[in-house]
């Protein structure tokens, strides 16, 4: 795997910790962040001894969101031909939305473990995750709306998914902050504990509980809870049957039943990859 710079890179056995490593800027997305986010993902998701993955931040808070300072030359752009700069300015806006799409794509859960600040393009991030915990003293904004901007990589389309549209609409119209306790009677974050260092050891106790279960099970559960988020419910229940049509093996079966009988944990076989 490539040494990333702007993600310190952490192994627990079959649980990869992804910590977002710029404290000095509250862990700011710079230009690193776009590139390595995706490149990771897509690293991590043809290891299949990765069962699951749980992104923080280093410091005092989560994430401040997106470094603007990185993305100055896009400001060039508007001096071009009205077309072309528009152009031009959507494959930008596509490209920062691949790094959170490839949250998606891999067939493990990822795990956001928030702490402190979690704005801007932090709740992007963190919609885009599978899971979501937090610290009492997290908070979120979609602070898109203070530049004078509309959120273009992912929240206004996954928040509204995750939490009462109407509460998404509140939070996306005014920018202002919501506290842990509120995130969690939204639906945002699951669970709240007392400080950082409490949620890192929930989400890894979560992390290792995902990671005994059957990863042919996860990733058949990850992929049809995005397809049925997206899709009618009489879609959903058509895609599951074909699904399991095809995926469903007695052998992972019979070793979950044969473990949950011993009392024991069950062992089962890494997802094959192609070479």
């Amino acid at each position: 795997m490539t040494t990333p710079s702007f993600f310190r890179f952490e192994r627990d056995g079959a649980v990869v910790h992804l910590v977002m490593n710029r404290p000095e800027r509250s862990n700011a997305m710079s230009a690193d962040f776009w590139t390595e986010l995706p490149r990771l993902m897509a690293e991590l998701g043809r290891d299949p001894s990765v069962r699951c993955a749980i992104i923080s931040g280093e410091g005092r808070n989560f994430t401040g969101g997106m470094d603007l300072s990185a993305f100055a030359d896009i400001a060039k752009l508007f001096d071009s031909e009205p077309g072309r700069a528009a152009y031009a300015m959507r494959e930008v806006i596509l490209d920062l939305q691949n790094a959170f799409n490839a949250i998606e794509r891999v067939p493990f859960p990822v795990i956001a473990a928030i702490h402190g600040a979690c704005i801007g393009a932090g709740v992007d991030l963190i919609t885009a995750c599978d899971m979501r915990i937090a610290s009492a003293d997290a908070y979120f904004a979609v602070e898109e709306i203070h530049i004078g901007m509309a959120a273009d990589v992912g929240t206004l389309q996954r928040l509204p998914k995750l939490i009462a549209p109407a509460v998404a609409a509140e939070l996306a119209y005014t920018g202002r902050r919501a506290s842990a306790e509120e995130a969690k009677g939204f639906g945002l974050v699951s669970a709240v504990h007392a400080d950082r260092d409490a949620v890192s050891v929930a989400a890894f106790e979560l992390a290792r509980a995902v990671a005994e279960k059957s990863p042919l099970a996860i990733a058949g559960i990850k992929r049809n809870l995005a397809y049925a988020r997206d899709h009618s419910v009489a879609d959903g229940l058509d895609y599951i049957a074909t699904w399991n049509g095809g995926m469903l093996r007695a052998g992972d079966l019979m070793a979950a039943v044969q473990a949950k009988m011993a009392k024991q944990a069950a062992a089962f076989p890494d997802l094959l990859r192609s070479t």
